[in-house]
């Protein structure tokens, strides 16, 4: 909000936990105008994701944002949720009541394409989910590329995956999806598991959250609670109540890019099938190698890698925003 104007931006998401999470900051961040919400399946089936995500802005007393329901299955792979990770549900089985909002009566792509194009202004996207929507948007609407300013997205790792040894989930899960993205012409900053994994609240700070009157920074503290700081803890250890952002360090890094320590890098996705599937490359070498200089070069697109992170910037700037 350089300018004094609120930035538009739509987020994607699979609502999830961590994407619950994102919303309570972005609906309540002042510098963000959120003009849309679409869903996808990933951390749970599609349906579940709407559900999710009408609860969660309910909880947080968020004005009337129109969400729709998106793709529920990637472009070729079969839908593999992570409700290992976030529950039955979703959102860490906490026994939410029913939302009594109800979703837009149009498809995720086309809200997207309807809302892009009728921004004042360009719109930064918010993928924090498998990019299936999102390919499909660019490939069925290519003119929206003239109304987004950014995208940016969670997923990716320069160095070790966290579905595989190498791949991050929400492009194991679409890789195709993800290549689409990258070669969408437009800038393109990647917040990874290098970045993703780091931002950590403070124990006290979560049951603080957790003893709030306030319905949506309370289900912030449940939310985090459910996500243990370290990958051996237990939700329900009392000693282990710090709870990672995850994706909501996204729209943290939207609100506040100066915490995000970026690097503008060649960056591909593996599609072959195998252990590698999955996998964002990221070109960190200074120079070109052996293949390059045997076989020439190859034109990859120029990402803003995510590499570093003010942790306590962005814890701060999460619990002030969302308690405000």
């Amino acid at each position: 909000m350089t300018d004094g104007q609120r930035i538009p931006v739509i987020i994607d998401c699979d609502t999830g936990v961590d994407d619950a999470l994102a919303l309570l900051f972005a609906v309540r961040h002042p510098a963000l105008d959120v003009r849309a919400i679409t869903c996808v399946a990933g951390n749970t089936d599609v349906d579940g994701v709407v559900r999710n995500t009408l609860t969660v802005l309910e909880q947080a007393g968020a004005p009337d944002i129109p969400v729709a329901r998106g793709a529920e299955r990637p472009l070729i792979e079969a839908p593999r949720s992570a409700r290992h990770v976030h529950g039955h549900d979703g959102m860490g089985d906490l026994g939410l009541p029913e939302p009594t909002r109800r979703p837009a009566d149009v498809d995720a792509v086309t809200l997207l394409r309807r809302e892009i194009l009728a921004s004042p202004r360009p719109v930064t996207l918010i993928p924090m989910a498998p990019l299936t929507n999102i390919a499909l948007l660019l490939r069925t609407h290519p003119e929206v590329v003239r109304g987004i300013e950014r995208i940016v997205f969670m997923g990716g790792a320069a160095a070790v995956g966290n579905a595989t040894p190498v791949a991050e989930f929400n492009v194991w899960h679409d890789p195709e999806a993800a290549a689409i993205l990258l070669t969408a012409g437009v800038p393109i900053t990647m917040y990874g598991l290098d970045v993703f994994t780091r931002v950590v609240v403070p124990a006290a700070d979560v049951r603080r959250l957790r003893a709030s009157g306030d319905p949506g920074a309370r289900l912030a503290g449940h939310l985090l609670a459910h996500r243990p700081a370290h990958p051996d803890s237990r939700p329900d250890d009392p000693s282990e109540t710090a709870g990672g952002l995850g994706d909501a360090g996204a729209v943290c890094a939207v609100a506040d890019p100066e915490g995000l320590t970026t690097h503008r890098l060649p960056v591909d996705v593996s599609l072959a099938p195998g252990p590698t599937r999955g996998m964002t490359i990221v070109d960190r070498r200074p120079r070109p190698g052996e293949s390059e200089l045997h076989e020439g070069t190859r034109e990859q697109p120029l990402v803003d890698v995510g590499l570093d992170v003010d942790v306590e910037r962005y814890v701060k700037l999460y619990l002030a925003t969302v308690e405000a």
